[in-house]
């Protein structure tokens, strides 16, 4: 399984008059085509700067980001590297631009120069992925939070990028529509084979991915599964992160002397536990 993002001794810094800050310190990161990775840290981690120099708005200071091969120093790539990686932002009203959902999914498209045709054919099967096909017609400011995030969604996909980049993409839901996107995410990696970049701050989000990458001041502290990240209970809580809340729980039920795995991450884990139990 080749790569699809490589990040080689990535150092970025936001520079004023004033000073300088190193938002991204010598960072190195290799993502798999089909993989589902999560990149967590408090705030001012890095992480969204990353997300930026992934995407090319922002460029290395130090170090490179080659995307499917293509360098983002080098500008003749930037449209290609667009494609090819698409973006997921915050806040879904930043994105729409349409004021009917599907012309919206298909804007992207339409910029590509793709023909009626095909914008019709990726647009309807966009919105049939994200179930939004029945809500084609709908003006975007009558949809709910997370309906108008699977929008941005089937906007991004319509234009068949290999890889989607969500920066903090359910941090303005609540969660109901947190819940909607993170079941449309799943399902464009696992059916799909989309790879996936999630950037994220609910831990709850991360245990969903193949790989869970901590950061902490700009560098990359804590890597792997996230059986064997969240088992870092201590080491998180020191750098200002949370756990999973059955991570937590069966931490405090051993402390009680209830003999449980102490790596669960999730309420069908720990039910699967306590039933043993009985």
């Amino acid at each position: 399984m080749n790569s699809i993002i490589k990040v080689d001794n990535l150092t970025f810094e936001y520079i004023s008059e004033e000073k300088s800050h190193r938002a991204i310190d010598n960072l190195n990161l290799d993502v798999k085509r089909g993989e589902f990775v999560a990149i967590i840290g408090h705030n001012g981690s890095g992480k969204s700067t990353l997300s930026k120099n992934l995407n090319a708005i922002l460029y290395p200071t130090n170090g490179d980001i080659v995307i499917d091969g293509m360098n983002t120093k080098d500008e003749e790539n930037l449209w290609n590297i667009r494609q090819k990686a698409g973006m997921v932002f915050q806040n879904p009203d930043n994105q729409i631009v349409a004021t009917i959902v599907e012309e919206d999914v298909a804007f992207g498209c339409e910029n590509l120069g793709i023909e009626p045709t095909e914008i019709r054919e990726r647009v309807d099967s966009a919105l049939k992925n994200v179930d939004m096909y029945e809500l084609r017609e709908r003006q975007p400011h009558l949809l709910s939070g997370g309906q108008k995030q699977r929008v941005a969604i089937a906007g991004i996909i319509a234009m068949r990028p290999e890889c989607i980049i969500f920066d903090e993409a359910t941090a303005m839901l609540d969660p109901s529509g947190r819940q909607e996107v993170m079941n449309t995410i799943k399902r464009l990696n696992k059916e799909n084979n989309i790879t996936v970049l999630l950037i994220t701050h609910f831990m709850e989000e991360a245990v969903e991915a193949d790989r869970v990458i901590v950061m902490e001041k700009g560098r990359k502290v804590i890597e792997g599964t996230p059986k064997e990240v969240f088992s870092k209970v201590d080491e998180l809580k020191r750098i200002g992160l949370d756990v999973p809340y059955m991570t937590e729980l069966a931490q405090l039920l051993e402390k009680d002397g209830i003999e449980i795995s102490n790596d669960i991450l999730t309420v069908d884990e720990m039910v699967g536990e306590l039933c043993q139990l009985r």
